[in-house]
């Protein structure tokens, strides 16, 4: 099988890289379409606005809060008729899978500026699709990685702390997840073989996380940016994303698009489900004991959940579970990447598990 790796053309990170933003985006084209998140196009729209207007002509739009086909034909039609020559992704992790994507349908390169480290989702060739009501749908996966990805240190210093936290529990499946795929031969997010390279960057990512995720967190409340944080958020967003992409997805993914399925999750992140779906992986793939309860004990330390009531799924009866499973282990979905067969009871009985083993180190504590 052949290997690939893929990376996006520019990363740049660093305090006030925002600065730099128009002459970066204007290498590509002269007129911008820019998706805004709603937070970003009330509050910080005019900080954006004046690097780009140095360089560019420029139309921004709020995004409608879903990455769904049908808010990227919306944009796609906006940007269209305005003759837009790139596209700018400014917000979370949606709005910047929505900014690719209608990138992607009009076939012109897109500049990524996330406001949060909170997801994996800036660097990567990929956009999540989901129904306009918020269940998981499909991936979208593009030709290319994004033309640039930008982060602000100081703007991502300056949202809460928990989507810091919520970006370290999306991140704390690369590595386990890429080593799943490098064990059973599984192909990467492009089909093909994962790299040493990518391998290697997805361990980097999980050891940084437990280096200087807590230190990171703290600095973050404090609304300081330290070497620790900018560690984090380089783990958070490039080595994540190129973790994920070109190492490979397996369980943990694949319980957060099952947890999607119940609607009283719909409003726990998308890196605090994952999480949840790290631990439910690790026990249902028999990982050892210590390494169980290290992962447990660095999501405690940085208040990612640990039982069903954290994602607000106290009460959840074996129904809905069975419901979280099947979407799961839908055909084609990546928990089959596995080195071992996954079922849907074998699911239902990890998620089960890791509830216990959460709620059971609370009561020891």
């Amino acid at each position: 099988m052949l290997s690939k790796t893929q990376f996006p053309g520019h990363y740049i990170q660093g305090y006030n890289a925002t600065e730099v933003l128009g002459e970066q985006v204007s290498q590509f084209g002269s007129t911008c379409f820019a998706v805004c998140d709603p937070f970003v196009h009330e509050n910080l729209w005019q900080h954006y606005d004046k690097t780009l207007t140095q360089k560019l002509k420029v139309q921004n739009e709020t995004f409608g809060g879903e990455c769904s086909d049908e808010e990227v034909q919306r944009l796609a039609e906006k940007a269209g008729a305005f003759n837009s020559e790139v596209v700018i992704g400014i917000g979370g992790g949606k709005t910047l899978d929505t900014a690719k994507a209608v990138a992607h349908a009009l076939n012109v390169p897109v500049a990524i500026v996330p406001t949060l480290a909170s997801t994996d989702a800036p660097c990567s060739a990929l956009s999540v699709i989901y129904t306009p009501d918020g269940q998981f749908k499909r991936y979208l996966v593009l030709p290319r990685n994004p033309e640039i990805v930008l982060v602000d240190t100081k703007v991502i210093s300056e949202a809460p702390p928990e989507f810091l936290a919520a970006g370290m529990g999306d991140a704390l499946a690369t590595w386990f997840e890429a080593q799943s795929c490098q064990q059973a031969g599984s192909p990467n997010m492009s089909g093909m073989k994962g790299s040493v390279s990518a391998f290697t960057l997805a361990e980097l990512c999980y050891e940084l996380l437990l280096e200087h995720g807590y230190e990171a967190l703290c600095a973050c409340r404090a609304g300081a940016v330290t070497p620790a944080f900018e560690h984090i958020v380089e783990a958070n967003t490039l080595l994540s994303g190129l973790g994920f992409e070109s190492g490979g997805l397996g369980a943990a993914h694949a319980i957060h698009n099952g947890l999607t399925m119940l609607e009283q999750a719909h409003d726990k992140s998308h890196g605090q489900k994952v999480a949840f779906g790290v631990l439910a992986s690790l026990i249902m793939t028999d990982r050892p004991a210590g390494l169980i309860e290290e992962v447990y004990a660095f999501c405690e330390s940085i208040d990612l959940p640990t039982t069903f009531a954290e994602i607000d799924l106290e009460g959840v009866d074996h129904e809905q579970l069975m419901t979280v499973a099947q979407r799961a282990c839908a055909e084609g979905e990546t928990i089959h990447n596995e080195p071992m067969p996954v079922d849907e009871q074998r699911v239902v009985n990890a998620l089960i598990a890791a509830d216990a083993l959460g709620r059971a180190r609370k009561e020891r504590h």
